[in-house]
């Protein structure tokens, strides 16, 4: 009776093993990107395309010292106009992390952002006061063209940052409705988080 009841369980383990989701890892780093638009004036805005997980892209978007990403196939709308990024300065990291279902989809992107808070003394940013945020993102898919930030977080606040993270990619994103549904922070948000800044076109 032992042995059967020891079998189901290991059959049981073994299926949702077989159905759980895995990390796989890309850079994002300047010679993978194209130029897709540049502004002509002092803001410095630019729209880049950089090469992401089996045909499903990046989109790195910067103005003002700001940085958004969307990944997937984005509709030319999100292209456009959209932008998902944090109140303060900020740069996103060069490794993204693609969590993939089984079957090999891409469903769910981490992407590390560093907010450059300034030092309360020098008032310039310094490497003690910034912040780092794990921030979440939806693929988007061929059949619906939006993808966006589902969740936040606190990569300084949380020793188990990177678990939750994924298990946001894992749970949240799958029903996240982009332009309807709100991201929100999981786990502590510390004193060096940031507010984030969000537009999606209707």
């Amino acid at each position: 009776m032992k042995s059967v009841l020891l079998t189901v369980l290991l059959l049981a383990t073994g299926a949702v093993a077989a159905n759980a989701n895995d990390s796989r890892y890309t850079d994002l780093k300047p010679k993978s990107c194209q130029t897709i638009s540049q502004a002509e004036d002092e803001s410095g805005s630019v729209s880049l395309k950089c090469k992401g997980l089996d045909g499903y892209p990046v989109y790195v978007k910067e103005g003002d010292l700001r940085q958004s990403a969307f990944f997937g196939p984005i509709d030319d709308l999100y292209i456009e106009r959209a932008f998902e990024s944090f109140g303060t300065f900020n740069h996103a990291g060069e490794k993204v992390e693609w969590r993939v279902d089984a079957g090999g989809k891409p469903v769910a992107a981490i992407l590390r952002y560093v907010i450059e808070h300034a030092d309360p003394k020098t008032g310039a940013p310094s490497k003690a006061s910034q912040g780092q945020i794990l921030v979440v993102s939806k693929v988007a898919q061929k059949d619906n063209g939006q993808g966006c930030v589902a969740g936040y977080v606190d990569a300084l606040a949380n020793p188990d940052a990177n678990d939750l993270a994924r298990q946001i990619g894992d749970t949240v994103v799958p029903d996240f409705r982009c332009g309807s549904d709100e991201p929100t922070w999981h786990g502590k948000k510390g004193e060096r988080a940031d507010e984030p800044m969000r537009y999606l076109p209707q």
